[in-house]
């Protein structure tokens, strides 16, 4: 979808008429690709994306490049680059919900990971847009306890802004409508690689996390973020679901507000969720 000024959009093309075939053969019984992001480096626009079957980590994320997003340029064509990082149910994570931050070097990395034992991190490689083959080290940056119906994360987000790397994630339960209770956390680095913690010093990974938004009597569970640079604004981008129209998911998009200490906060957070 395209849009002008963030609030008209409209269809403008697909990036597969259907899956790759090496997709299909590696994730039987996959369908729908999930929770893309896109990166411009090395001369090349890169779309990571992550196939699974619902509640399976048997999951791969694949990418594609382009030189433009341009449909009108004769240089406009989506190239297969097949897959980037598997994992097997035999593993104790989740290779889905890739996405793509640039550390104080310009050097790429991936963030990723859903449930399980929580999030990862992977250096790429700046020339191929894959896996670095000199630092092959998965890192863990966030993971909460499991328990039963608790416990979930997923949905990371990485944004360097001035002395910080910002984490974002999503706690508990996306994708269950009006019941949905998806929340946005949020902890922070002075380096890429963690330790990340939240705003009262708790890790990361031992389940820390400050509330960024959490759902309101109309917007039920708004998760799964990302952020869009745009001059001096931060847009917060995520989905959520509207009571007030039988729970159908829907696109926000609103700034950011960063206090004295750096944090940010969301002005519906701020205003009582409108």
């Amino acid at each position: 979808h395209c849009s002008p000024n963030l609030i008209n959009w409209k269809a403008c093309g697909r990036v597969f008429d259907r899956n790759p075939e090496w997709l299909v053969n590696t994730i039987l019984g996959v369908k729908d690709l999930w929770a893309p992001d896109i990166a411009f480096f090395s001369g090349k626009y890169h779309l990571y994306y992550a196939a699974s079957t619902f509640g399976s980590n048997h999951s791969a994320i694949g990418l594609v490049t382009n030189k433009t997003l341009d449909m009108q340029s004769p240089d406009y064509q989506w190239v297969d680059e097949g897959l980037v990082l598997e994992s097997m149910r035999s593993g104790d994570f989740n290779a889905i919900d890739p996405n793509i931050t640039f550390d104080e070097n310009t050097q790429p990395w991936v963030a990723f990971g859903s449930f399980w034992s929580g999030i990862k991190l992977r250096r790429l490689d700046l020339a191929t847009g894959k896996l670095s083959s000199q630092d092959t080290q998965q890192l863990d940056i966030a993971s909460r306890p499991r328990v039963p119906d608790q416990g979930a994360i997923e949905g990371a987000f990485v944004l360097h802004k001035d002395n910080y790397y910002y984490l974002f994630v999503s706690f508990d339960f996306c994708c269950r409508g009006i019941l949905s209770t998806y929340k946005i956390m949020i902890g922070r680095s002075d380096k890429i690689t963690g330790p990340y913690v939240d705003r009262e010093g708790k890790p990361m990974m031992q389940g820390g996390g400050t509330l960024l938004l959490e759902g309101s009597e109309r917007w039920r569970g708004p998760g799964h973020n990302s952020i869009l640079k745009d001059g001096d604004t931060y847009w917060l981008v995520y989905h959520a679901y509207d009571a007030n129209y039988g729970g159908e998911p829907r696109l926000r998009i609103e700034a950011l507000i960063w206090d004295s200490q750096e944090w940010p906060q969301a002005p519906s957070e701020l205003l009582n969720h409108p």
